[in-house]
């Protein structure tokens, strides 16, 4: 019979090997920025084929993913659309600073329903005659990367103040496609990416790359992330990968490993 100091041992040892049966069975999750979500659903397609398990995909504003890892949710790779909401979360110690990288470059984009005809995008441009009385959708430049790269844009150019009251902020860039595909806002600012994914829309015009802060997408590891989290992160650089993202119009800033 076993006595009960050799049954307290075997449920110790029970109770530690259950994460580990549970990680086995269970597949990463990866936090990404909405404007990755075509190129990263075709990775995680080629990450899968070699007989691994394909990683479960999150996609929303770079700011509501990092408050939901700060919040705890069980996220194992974080890519944003900016600097800022990684930083935020390495200041509370939820990145592994180590495996941090400059993943992407992008660039910002001027959209109209299809078919609208092109524009010159600097200090002149009539901002407000092309709204024709409409809105102009964009990100939240309170909080959302896409948002605060088209700001940041709009008061470089001395663009901003006249249509400051004319804005209709969306929670992520892909809302904010939406409503120029629909046709409910005749203009939006969107990533040269997102444009790309929308046959409904065209790019009239594209933002100086001066006029804004460099758009970088960051990844890293989050404090709580699975041992195989790491062989996603590596598969994203790879050639394989980094020919994905270039196809849908990022600039990889990572050298393929």
């Amino acid at each position: 019979m076993i006595n009960r100091r050799a049954l307290l041992t075997l449920t110790a040892c029970a109770s530690l090997a259950s994460p580990t049966r549970a990680q086995q069975v269970s597949r990463l999750t990866v936090f990404a920025a909405a404007s990755l979500k075509e190129a990263l659903e075709a990775i995680a397609v080629a990450y899968g084929s070699k007989g691994r398990p394909a990683p479960v995909l999150s996609f929303a504003g770079s700011n509501q993913l990092a408050r939901q890892i700060d919040q705890g949710a069980p996220a194992d790779l974080f890519i944003s659309a900016d600097e800022d909401w990684m930083n935020w979360l390495a200041e509370r110690k939820l990145i592994v600073p180590t495996s941090r990288l400059d993943l992407l470059g992008n660039r910002l984009v001027l959209v109209a329903p299809s078919g609208g005809a092109p524009v010159t995008i600097n200090a002149k441009l009539d901002l407000t005659g092309l709204l024709k009385g409409g809105r102009l959708a964009l990100p939240d430049p309170q909080a959302v990367p896409a948002g605060k790269y088209a700001k940041a844009a709009l008061m470089q150019l001395g663009l901003f103040e006249s249509i400051k009251d004319k804005i209709v902020g969306t929670e992520n860039v892909r809302m904010a496609l939406m409503l120029v595909a629909r046709g409910e806002a005749p203009l939006g600012i969107v990533y040269a990416t997102d444009a790309m994914a929308d046959n409904k829309v065209s790019v009239i015009g594209t933002f100086p790359s001066d006029a804004h802060p460099p758009i970088i997408y960051p990844a890293a590891l989050t404090t709580t992330a699975r041992l195989d989290a790491s062989d996603f992160l590596e598969f994203i650089t790879s050639p394989r990968a980094q020919a994905i993202f270039t196809e849908r119009g990022f600039t990889p800033l990572v050298s393929a490993r």
